[in-house]
């Protein structure tokens, strides 16, 4: 079985995101992208997640053949394909239909940069793209049209959630912090309108977590 480590890892953060709320029935998926080979690992499509082992994960190269595995990759794969194509530095990609941040989504609304945990972490709102066809390389482009080149979480127009990490874990982060945001913001604006951080202390912000979070 090859990529066994980064099968492991695909593994755990697709199990993370039921057990987080971020996902229905077999919704959403999360793969991994091997540095040396270029092998993309994924969740297999429409496999529910209390089914999903290490050996039924998919591996496929760039152009999307199947090099192991014996079951259909997640029909997002031409989604993820495109991002790795075009985004070097993107090593793992996440799909959520996390309801809050989808409530933005459905609205065509970004999720404006007013939380600071957010803030440190992306240094921006989160975009809302056009409208894409779901499941096709045309959402991966509108991803990347709405993120540039260093963008790392986008919404996407009436569908949900593609993040993005330099491994799979760092893309499940980046939707988790995304969908707490979202809630909380959600929230507040039942009592009326949320704005965004001020520009200057966004950058501090952002500059302030670099340097100074974490081991």
């Amino acid at each position: 079985m090859m990529l066994a480590a980064l099968r492991e890892e695909v593994l755990a953060m697709n199990q993370m995101l039921p057990a987080n709320r971020l996902v229905v029935w077999s919704g959403g998926n999360v793969s991994g992208r091997d540095p040396e080979t270029g092998l993309i690992v994924i969740k297999p499509s429409g496999l529910p997640y209390d089914k999903l082992t290490v050996e039924n994960l998919v591996v496929t190269d760039i152009d999307g053949t199947v090099v192991e595995g014996s079951l259909k990759p997640s029909v997002d794969l031409g989604v993820h394909r495109v991002i790795y194509r075009n985004r070097p530095d993107v090593l793992g990609i996440c799909h959520t239909h996390a309801p809050y941040s989808t409530s933005f989504a459905v609205r065509g609304e970004a999720i404006p940069a007013a939380l600071t945990p957010l803030v440190h972490m992306l240094g921006t709102d989160v975009p809302c793209t056009r409208y894409a066809t779901p499941g096709d390389e045309d959402t991966g482009e509108a991803v990347l049209e709405a993120v540039g080149s260093t963008g790392m979480v986008a919404l996407v127009h009436r569908h949900g959630v593609f993040s993005m990490g330099h491994s799979a874990s760092e893309s499940v982060k980046v939707a988790l912090y995304t969908e707490e945001a979202a809630m909380t913001i959600r929230m507040a604006q039942i009592a009326g309108p949320v704005t965004e951080m001020d520009p200057v202390e966004i950058d501090r912000c952002v500059n302030w977590y670099k340097h100074n979070y974490g081991q």
